[in-house]
């Protein structure tokens, strides 16, 4: 439908005639108008052809002479353009101001919300039960063990000989340099006694006392009267100090738990390869300080 007239004489700017009508509107965008150079369906059988809006120029004086649209079987004498040789678009505004502001946004940094699920995850994770406890249990129970046997080689406490008696049983035993050794023997003990005691550097501490306990352990396989074999059940077996050495083992490879100085530390938490480290470094420390300073076969 159309809004007016398509009447050029409709189409002059108020100051070029007065014959212009006060009536005169716009073209509807949306009206079809009939030209002659559009050719549908119904133009190659001389009807009237609808196409596509018009819009009439007023840009110069030949907008004057604006042509008045008839059926396809006329021609005009003048158009202010053929959109179909001419094409002009509508005028638009391309919002790329806000593109770009939209493109910095998205560039920009952003606050990465906590995902429920992962957070659910460290909760369970956390609740271990009495796990914690039961570790530190072993924990304090090998480390006050390790301290109370350190102390009495050092001051002679309970029974014991003393630094001097202690001397003379590694020399018996066969050890090189036994006086440095009884020094460094007893040092260790202690130190990892209270070490895992604290729940602190535990890996390192049950790492050395297995190294300790290996060789006391050979000591006492090599000083039985029957050689050739190895008796594990008491009284003249070992399984004492084979109980000591995988308990001290089980704790390098568990770590401390979460109730100690190493709580905070990735051994307590999750141990792995650091602590499977440590353990080998126990085993190989006591066997090599065994091959150096003894060198003999503790089951000939």
């Amino acid at each position: 439908m159309t809004s007016t007239s398509h009447d050029s004489r409709a189409w002059r700017r108020p100051d070029e005639s007065a014959a212009r009508p006060a009536s005169a509107r716009l073209v509807d965008p949306e009206d079809d108008l009939p030209i002659t150079t559009y050719r549908g369906s119904g133009g190659a059988e001389g009807g009237e052809t609808a196409a596509t809006t018009a819009i009439p120029r007023f840009d110069n004086e030949s907008s004057d002479e604006a042509t008045e649209v008839t059926p396809a079987s006329s021609t005009p004498s003048s158009m202010a353009f053929d959109l179909m040789h001419e094409p002009e678009p509508l005028p638009y505004v391309q919002p790329r101001e806000r593109r770009a502001e939209q493109t910095s946004d998205a560039l920009g940094p952003a606050e990465i919300e906590p995902d429920p699920e992962t957070d659910a995850r460290v909760r369970v994770a956390k609740r271990r039960g009495t796990q914690d406890l039961g570790l530190m249990v072993l924990r304090v129970g090998l480390g006050a063990w390790l301290v109370v046997h350190g102390l009495q080689k050092a001051f002679g406490w309970w029974g014991n000989q003393g630094l001097n008696g202690y001397e003379h049983a590694l020399a018996a035993a066969g050890f090189q340099h036994a006086g440095i050794l009884t020094y460094l023997a007893t040092g260790a003990q202690i130190g990892a006694g209270v070490l895992l005691v604290l729940g602190l550097f535990t890996p390192v501490a049950a790492a050395v006392a297995v190294g300790y306990l290996l060789n006391a352990l050979a000591v006492e396989v090599a000083a039985q009267p029957v050689h050739g074999y190895f008796p594990y059940f008491l009284p003249e077996g070992h399984e004492y100090l084979v109980t000591m050495i995988v308990l001290a083992a089980a704790l390098t490879l568990t770590g401390p738990g979460l109730y100690g100085f190493d709580a905070g530390r990735g051994w307590a938490r999750r141990p792995f390869i650091g602590s499977i480290l440590c353990l080998l470094l126990g085993i190989g420390a006591g066997v090599g300080a065994w091959l150096l300073l003894n060198g003999s076969n503790p089951l000939h």
